[in-house]
């Protein structure tokens, strides 16, 4: 993180979490290999809170200079993680899921960069339904970056098509709701403390899951399953980073009663504390969960077993 973090949110009691049992990872490279130095994986089916549970998560060292992490997108398609990885003249040894994102234009909802650029931008204005027809909420969703050195961040953010570079929070902005379909760049800038957002590769999910090493998750003020749907269980895709520049990739199998139930954000996020991440966001999840290790997949998909085309990945060599 590059600026400290000063964040009044709720910190879930130590009482609350002690109902997961510290996971036991075991170190499955040769189901994989061979992998290049820098990477490694591994493979957990401790149950959760009693349950079923199969979960995977690499390890990937951005100190080590051979190792790159980038985005590749569907250009208005989408595209199995299998279809992507065979798209690579020289083949990724990574390829995950990430942004959420809408059928019926095959858009990303989230930010991808890729070599510094936007390729798609946050969604700041949600229409209301209901009795809230004719209003408009106006989120900040959080992303992950990697810079030209190879630092890491999670971060809140506004994009605008307009400007070439995002703009970052290092603390959650509460949504708010007008009668506004879109603000000027002005006017959201001015609901926080943001600066410009230099990386190289990007992706946006959300919500935020840790921040400063501890559960501090921002699902009502980002609206990624808000109030109580923090509580369901899903298929998991998440993302996040250890102190000494490790990007950590997880996945947990969901939908399969009996054999793998999937997680709840405070799981997820427990998860990832444990593994010694700092920061950590929710990606894309449920049928859109998917993580192939040279072309070899962890989890298996909950649509059917065959995994959901998607408008962006990332991949990693």
């Amino acid at each position: 993180m590059f600026i400290p973090k000063f964040i009044s949110l709720l910190v879930f009691s130590c009482a609350a979490l002690n109902a997961i049992a510290q996971h036991q990872w075991q170190n499955v490279d040769t189901a994989f290999g061979p992998l290049p130095s820098g990477i490694h994986v591994y493979r957990s089916t401790d149950p959760i809170d009693g349950k079923p549970s199969i979960a995977y998560y690499v390890r990937i060292d951005l100190a080590n200079k051979a190792r790159i992490v980038s985005a590749r997108v569907g250009n208005g398609k989408r595209y199995t993680p299998t279809q992507y990885f065979e798209q690579e003249s020289v083949k990724p040894v990574i390829v995950m899921n990430t942004t959420f994102f809408e059928f019926e234009h095959n858009s990303n909802l989230n930010i991808v960069m890729r070599d510094g650029q936007m390729l798609a931008y946050q969604q700041h204005s949600l229409p209301g339904r209901g009795k809230d027809t004719l209003t408009y909420r106006h989120p900040f969703g959080s992303a992950i970056g990697i810079d030209k050195r190879k630092r890491i961040d999670i971060a809140w953010l506004y994009t605008d098509s307009t400007r070439s570079i995002p703009y970052a929070s290092q603390q959650p902005i509460p949504f708010f709701k007008d009668s506004i379909a879109k603000h000027s760049a002005a006017a959201m800038l001015e609901k926080g403390q943001f600066r410009k957002w230099k990386m190289q590769t990007a992706f946006g999910g959300g919500p935020v899951l840790l921040q400063d090493g501890q559960i501090l998750i921002t699902n009502n003020e980002e609206i990624k399953f808000a109030g109580k749907a923090i509580d369901d269980k899903h298929p998991r895709t998440a993302i996040g980073y250890t102190t000494d520049r490790q990007l950590i990739l997880l996945v947990v199998e969901g939908r399969f009663p009996g054999k793998a139930e999937g997680a709840t954000l405070k799981q997820e996020a427990q998860l990832l504390k444990e593994i010694g991440c700092i920061e950590a966001m929710n990606l894309d999840g449920g049928g859109s969960s998917c993580l192939l290790i040279n072309g070899k997949p962890t989890i298996t998909p909950s649509d059917k077993g065959a995994q959901r085309p998607v408008p962006a990945v990332l991949v990693g060599f």
